[in-house]
């Protein structure tokens, strides 16, 4: 028996050469499982007899079951009988392989040895780099190089047909970097080629067999390809990938995040995005404060959306305010992107990223202008001096741009509110200079901008550029929505133009019927009751009535002017020297109405005059917010500045008053205000500069 003993563990000291590795499961703070590798040190001269633990034992059991392979399972292996008494546990891949596009060919031959025990003959498939030498390892093919080689989808597919290498991942790489130097027709047309090619799905089924064992960034560059070369999403090889990624997210280190979070961003949302995006956040959370690359930060807070827990936003906030030092031009341009894609409005990051965007804005990109300028939009972040820097530049290098780029800046401009007029002015002398660059929607939009921001009564060619407007939108009748027709004469009427052809095409019944039709209906009615008004109180060429009767809107409900309500009564000596919103004929409300002599010395009360007689001043007051000026101007916007010409030719005197401002003044300093602005003497300039600065 003793005999029989000592020849057993002869053979047992001799088989735990051939087991380098063994493998234990740790759990994550994730949830997810993460394999560890524990290197043993396999001397029997350490161990008791009676102390052989539970992967020594896996392993005597495993001599009489069978041999494992590397394929991973639910339990940790799977395991397929071959007959043997060898065993060969393999935790992960440590070199390149050849792959059948027919068949799996065995990873181990067994033979027998002289001195009875089985002896394992090893070929070049196996992995482990205890056994490879240098002469059985086939040539490894990485993207780069078969990129250089390949010219088109279809030669990286025969590449693989011909001769297959671990891992799958170089030949999706290779295709997308291959891809990326295509036309779009020609990328269409390769990726058709592609997808019929009789070795596309031998590689997705490769791709899927190695998922599990291949390095994890490759794997994350492989989906991240597979994505952008247009794989369905719902396909079984995109959703496999998706699954084993969220599997191992725990091996992120911080190249993956930063390629996790670009791959998150690129995909459309399902199930499985959601998912690991929600782990991706938890990771973050986690690993935050060891994130030292700025790119890489960027990267996972756009990524992490806006959704994303309060406290972790403001924890990458943190992260990124520490990083500043480190910030690059590029940092900085790309920080507002990142926060409006989370929705997170972080004035002291957005101001130091404007002051860099500033000093270094020549030789800015068109693409980073526009998406400074869309997202300081989303974050309601309004800095004059990034705008002005921004127009300044175009300004001064106009000639390089093309007229769709600046006309594309004028339109965020006008979204953001901010008036810049030496680029409006170049733009405009450019559209008369090239009428030809006019379309149909450039026209609409060219025309709402100006409007808008209520230039063109500062331009010197107004009357040029009015008539070259009217002439393009009058060759686009024929073809034109009624929508965009309403559009574009209402903006003629408020710059005070009224061309015939456009306005008499606008006024038939049946475009009318269409825009009271229209789901917009309301929208559309305010417009048509303005162009109604505009005909009969401007100084127009037209005075046709509008055939069809506009249908009443509901009265909007009126905000109390609280404070400014009190300071006048205090002020004028009683509430019966002014009455509160007033309604007007066609449609038009004042906060305040106040009548006085016409020299405007003497306040009179309500009840002892008569609105209609000439020997008294109606004055009107307005509450204005700060969206009904340009930013950080006094200059009127479109609809205010015709809102005065019109209270002006109604017989009032306009008064603006900021509601800011009376917010922040006390009652004495709110007065004194209101004194200056409603008597003669102290008032501001008013009637005859309705359309300018006030």
């Amino acid at each position: 028996m003793s005999n029989k003993a000592g020849s057993f563990l002869w053979n047992l000291r001799q088989f735990s050469t051939l087991v380098p590795t063994g493998k234990t499961v740790r759990l994550c703070p994730l949830g997810f499982c993460r394999p560890k590798i524990v290197h043993p040190n396999w001397n029997l001269r350490n161990l008791p007899l009676s102390g052989f633990d539970d992967r020594m034992r896996s392993s005597v059991r495993h001599l009489l079951q069978g041999m494992c392979v590397f394929k991973s399972g639910n339990d940790g292996f799977l395991t397929e009988g071959v007959g043997t008494t060898a065993v060969l546990m393999v935790d992960r891949l440590c070199g390149p392989r050849r792959l059948s596009l027919d068949s799996k060919p065995p990873l181990v031959s067994v033979g027998s040895s002289g001195n009875g025990l089985k002896k394992v003959n090893f070929h070049h498939e196996v992995f482990s780099e205890d056994v490879l030498t240098k002469e059985t390892k086939p040539t490894p093919t990485d993207s780069r190089k078969l990129s250089q080689e390949c010219s088109s989808l279809s030669d990286v597919l025969d590449m693989f047909s011909k001769a297959p290498t671990f891992p799958s991942s170089n030949y999706f790489t290779a295709m997308w970097t291959i891809a990326k130097r295509m036309s779009e027709d020609q990328m269409r047309f390769e990726k058709h080629l592609m997808f019929s090619h009789p070795a596309f799905h031998q590689l997705c089924e490769h791709m899927m067999r190695e998922a599990k064992i291949m390095r994890y960034n490759h794997l994350l560059f492989s989906l991240h390809a597979i994505v952008k070369l247009g794989i369905p999403q719902n396909t079984l090889l995109v959703q496999t990938l998706l699954r084993v990624i969220q599997e191992r997210i725990n091996e992120c280190d911080e190249k993956c995040l930063s390629v996790l979070s670009t791959l998150i961003d690129a995909m459309e949302p399902c199930k499985n995005v959601h998912v690991l995006r929600a782990g991706l956040s938890i990771l973050v959370d986690q690993q935050i404060w060891k994130i030292d690359r700025v790119f890489t930060l960027q990267a996972v807070m756009k990524c992490i959306g806006k959704d994303a827990p309060v406290a972790l936003k403001k924890k990458l906030e943190m992260k990124a305010l520490r990083k500043l030092d480190r910030f690059s031009v590029l940092n900085s341009q790309h920080m507002f992107g990142v926060l409006a894609a989370m929705n997170h409005r972080s004035v002291i990051l957005l101001n130091e990223c404007s002051r860099v965007v500033i000093d270094n804005i020549h030789g800015c990109p068109f693409k980073i202008l526009v998406s400074i300028l869309q997202s300081c939009k989303e974050l309601q972040y309004r800095n004059v001096a990034l705008f002005k820097g921004i127009a300044d530049y175009v300004a001064t290098t106009f000639d390089i741009w093309k007229l769709k780029q600046v006309l594309f800046l004028l339109i965020l401009f006008e979204n953001i509110g901010f008036h810049p007029p030496g680029l409006m002015d170049l733009f405009l002398k450019k559209v008369i200079e090239e009428p030809e660059f006019l379309n149909m929607q450039s026209i609409v939009s060219v025309l709402h901008v100006y409007s808008s921001l209520n230039h063109v009564y500062e331009c010197q060619n107004r009357e040029q550029f009015l008539g070259v407007m009217a002439s393009a939108l009058t060759a686009c009748l024929p073809h034109i929505s009624s929508e965009n027709l309403l559009n574009a004469v209402w903006s003629f009427c408020l710059m005070n133009y009224f061309p015939l052809a456009p306005v008499n095409q606008l006024l038939q019944k049946d475009v009318i019927s269409e825009l009271l039709a229209s789901d917009d209906m309301e929208r559309n009615v305010h417009k048509l009751r303005l162009l109604e008004t505009c005909l009969e109180l401007d100084d127009t060429p037209y005075h046709k009535p509008i055939d069809l009767p506009l249908p009443q809107l509901p009265r909007m409900p009126q905000y109390q002017h609280v404070k400014v309500a009190q300071v006048l009564s205090s002020l004028l000596g009683g509430d019966r020297f002014f009455s509160e919103n007033v309604q007007l004929p066609h449609d038009y409300h004042v906060d305040f109405e106040i009548r006085m002599n016409t020299d405007r010395t003497q306040v009179l009360p309500f009840s002892d005059v008569d609105a209609a007689s000439t020997d008294i001043q109606r004055v009107a007051v307005l509450c204005v917010p700060r969206s009904a000026y340009c930013l950080g101007l006094s200059h009127p916007r479109g609809f205010l500045a015709k809102k005065m010409q019109h209270l002006n030719i109604m017989g009032f005197h306009v008064i603006l008053v900021n509601n800011w401002e009376m917010d922040r003044l006390d009652m004495e300093e709110a007065a004194t205000l209101l004194k200056t602005k409603i008597y003669l003497g102290e008032a501001l300039p008013a009637a005859g500069v309705n359309l300018q600065s006030t």
